[in-house]
């Protein structure tokens, strides 16, 4: 079974340029869901923020409740 160094060589160089394109896909989804990660940090920043807010708002509405009314 004689092999044809061209038609190897021509399978390889497909194989090589699909590997190529998953590459290409891999990095593009890399970098979008790093970008993904970067803006949900982002927002979970502002909502811990937002939380710590109303636990403020709510500890003065229950002082405010608690004092004795005059």
């Amino acid at each position: 079974m004689v092999a044809d160094p061209v038609a190897l060589v021509t399978e390889i160089g497909q194989i090589g340029k699909w590997l190529q394109a998953l590459g290409i896909i891999v990095v593009a989804w890399i970098i979008f869901e790093s970008i993904a990660l970067w803006f949900n940090y982002k927002r979970w920043r502002e909502v811990g923020s937002i939380k710590q807010d109303v636990y403020r708002i709510e500890r003065k509405i229950d002082n405010i409740l608690r004092k004795p009314r005059k």
